[in-house]
């Protein structure tokens, strides 16, 4: 089957809209402002971004770099430079009518090229994202000498995002979309799926953008700190309860500056794949 514009663009805004929308300790939601930004902003931001994700006429690079730019000039901050290197290989890749996302993204992935990295290299420059520093190989300040993916692979081992470029999302499909299955199958309705991928990232990995602005240490610290408030709040059944564990996490986080923000983009990715394999299948977007 293949798949509109207009069907992945809503898709991808839906996506953004649930994943802010979500209780995400340390994070911005509309639960609680933090890191000098509010949820507004994030709304703004999918969907003033939309229209670059879903422009065929763009490549993947193309339409990242473009889609940043939409975004600075709309909200004047970096809100989503992780977000959208994560969701634009899976709108190219929905778009292209595979047999499955999956299959489409490793092909997606196999054609990027060196301006792609051109263009990705320009929009990380542009997005100013916090911790970035420098690297001795491959530095975005520089002009790339290899292909997107290359790139990538040789920033994966510290970088979750880059990782999944070289694993073909792998933590996605099979972290991201098995926690948001296995919520859904305990009844979980409203924002807990999303709140409960959120935590599978957080509490399994170290977050990236933890480990940039803060280190190694205060990135287990909190991956230790979120693996327990994750088994705590999997055994309560009150909302108000698990929402006063979560918010209590939340400003503990924020107190010390710190934003797991590469969970919350994984997060969007998770919701965003959700919703297009449902659409590949069905024809239509999942509540």
């Amino acid at each position: 089957m293949t798949l509109t514009r207009e069907q992945i663009r809503r898709s991808y805004i839906d996506a953004c809209y649930q994943e802010i929308e979500a209780l995400k300790p340390g994070n911005v939601h509309i639960f609680a402002d933090g890191h000098r930004m509010n949820a507004q902003q994030f709304f703004d931001s999918a969907q003033v971004s939309s229209g670059p994700v879903t422009d065929p006429a763009l490549s993947v690079g193309g339409r990242i770099l473009a889609a940043v730019a939409a975004t600075r000039s709309q909200v004047r901050t970096n809100t989503n430079l992780g977000i959208l290197l994560l969701c634009v290989p899976l709108a190219q890749a929905a778009a292209e009518g595979t047999s499955g996302l999956q299959s489409g993204l490793a092909k997606t992935l196999e054609m990027l090229d060196m301006a792609d990295a051109r263009d990705v290299f320009s929009a990380i420059t542009l997005a100013q994202p916090g911790g970035l520093g420098t690297t001795s190989e491959h530095d975005v300040a520089n002009e790339p000498d290899v292909s997107l993916l290359d790139a990538m692979r040789a920033a994966s081992d510290r970088d979750m995002i880059a990782r999944q470029y070289v694993t073909g999302f792998s933590d996605v499909f099979a972290g991201g979309l098995s926690a948001y299955s296995s919520a859904v199958g305990r009844n979980e309705h409203a924002m807990w799926p999303s709140i409960f991928v959120y935590l599978y990232f957080l509490s399994n990995f170290p977050d990236s953008h933890i480990v940039r602005k803060h280190g190694a240490t205060i990135a287990e610290e909190t991956r230790l700190a979120a693996e327990k408030i994750l088994a705590r709040i999997i055994q309560l059944h009150d909302g108000k309860e698990r929402e006063k564990i979560l918010l209590a996490f939340d400003a503990q986080l924020k107190a010390r500056s710190i934003n797991p923000g590469t969970s919350a983009d994984l997060t969007v990715a998770s919701l965003f794949a959700s919703k297009l394999i449902w659409l590949l299948h069905n024809g239509e977007v999942n509540a």
